[in-house]
């Protein structure tokens, strides 16, 4: 047995109090330890008889492919890079107090430099507020820029999560419906006093929002003094198409965009890291909200994330990442179109997710829940909408799908789709 464990062995044994060190002399058995290790001690539990015991609950069969979107290949990471970071990261003096809203000054500062790399974002590092969710950044906008009792155009069909938010934080959460190109501006009204929106790859139809259209969004916001809440979830993927410039990076995107950033697509939501870019005349007014309701992200964390951006491993990661996603949308797409040959598919330049359209009298619902006895996880379009009137579809992250097992999802897909639509 090596000597550690025995040392460790026995720092236990002190810890707990059943030895004693003593310098010179060895180590003894403390007094009282064997009362103490008696009383410690278990008591014994009879085993029910066969006549008493209850029913088993039946045991539940976890699904084969999770189709379920927002959740990347963590074995992407490189293992290497990963344990680099966090060994730089636990290497740093240990600290004294949480990181409050104007704290993780290494990672706010690379951040900064991957932003204007990656989304052509030119922000300062006192700029951006590391926070441990999205949900966090939501609440901290809501309370800033006095949400509470305003309408807010939402996106429908949109994140769930980010209306309830929303909504219980005092918002009144206006449903502005999509189209093949996302949010129209023309759709927005003088009342509204702000914009949840996923220009990237809107989020579930996946509809990239054009120039034109982003430019007609910062000028309705920059004329009235109205926010827009730009949620740029999974903006690092694209595939066989041009970048398109953030709100924030637009004229006039500074002054009226609260940008949201998350790892939880770049590499894994247990991170609970997000950064959040508020307009500059949010700044101060969002760090006080944060203060105020104490949620933070470990320094060890954003030391880690810091390092892991500065070594230049995310650059990396994203590069790889964008491959392997790119080869598995291929052949989750590809196989679709072969054995669902009416199906249209919408959101496929973007993101780690598809929306397999369905017609409109199809419940969806009832094909999700038939896929479930398949082994697949997925959720209907009509579960992230407001009003239960609308579109149907089948939403399928592909994120974790291996490309030899692309051809029978899309069988069992195509076989439940055929039994529930006429």
């Amino acid at each position: 047995m090596a000597r550690a464990s025995v040392v460790d062995a026995y720092d236990e044994l002190a810890a707990a109090g059943y030895v004693v060190a003593r310098p010179g002399s060895g180590t003894r058995i403390a007094d009282g330890a064997d009362t103490a290790a008696s009383a410690g001690a278990a008591p014994h539990v009879p085993t029910a008889t066969p006549a008493t015991a209850p029913p088993r609950a039946p045991r539940q069969t976890p699904p084969i492919w999770n189709l379920t979107p927002g959740h990347p290949d963590t074995a992407l990471i490189s293992t290497t890079d990963w344990r680099r970071a966090w060994r730089a990261a636990a290497a740093a003096p240990v600290a004294s107090a949480p990181a409050g809203p104007d704290g993780h000054a290494e990672l706010r500062l690379a951040l900064s430099g991957h932003l204007r790399r990656t989304r052509g974002i030119v922000s300062e590092p006192d700029d951006l507020i590391i926070v441990p969710g999205v949900t966090s950044a939501l609440r901290a906008v809501t309370a800033a820029a006095g949400l509470a009792g305003r309408d807010v155009a939402f996106e429908e069909p949109g994140y769930v999560e980010a209306r309830r938010v929303l909504q219980m934080s005092g918002a009144r959460t206006r449903s502005v419906d999509v189209d093949a190109d996302g949010l129209d501006p023309g759709s927005l009204r003088d009342s509204d006093a702000a914009v949840y929106c996923t220009p990237a790859h809107q989020y579930p139809i996946g509809a990239r929002l054009p120039a034109p259209r982003r430019a007609r969004l910062v000028a309705w916001a920059t004329e009235a003094g109205r926010l827009l809440i730009e949620d740029d979830y999974d903006g690092e993927f694209r595939y066989d198409v041009s970048a398109l410039p953030a709100l924030r990076s637009l004229d006039g995107g500074r002054d009226c965009v609260a940008y949201i950033g998350t790892a939880s697509k770049v590499l894994t939501p247990s991170l609970r890291l997000t950064w959040l870019l508020p307009p500059r005349g949010l700044r101060e007014p969002v760090a006080e909200a944060l203060a105020f309701s104490g949620e933070s992200v470990c320094t060890v964390t954003g030391l880690a994330f810091a390092r892991f951006i500065e070594s230049g491993a995310l650059t990396r990661h994203l590069a790889r990442a964008s491959r392997t996603y790119a080869a598995r949308r291929g052949a989750l797409v590809g196989a679709l179109k072969r054995h669902c040959t009416d199906a249209r598919l919408v959101g496929v330049e973007a993101g780690l997710h598809l929306v397999l359209m369905l017609p409109d009298d199809t419940d969806d619902t009832a094909i999700a829940s038939a896929l479930r006895g398949r082994g697949i996880t997925l959720p209907p379009l009509s579960s992230l909408r407001a009003d239960p009137d609308g579109p149907r579809g089948l939403v399928c992250g592909y994120a974790c799908l291996p490309e030899t097992q692309a051809d029978r999802v899309a069988t069992a897909i195509a076989d439940i789709v055929r039994q529930h639509v006429g």
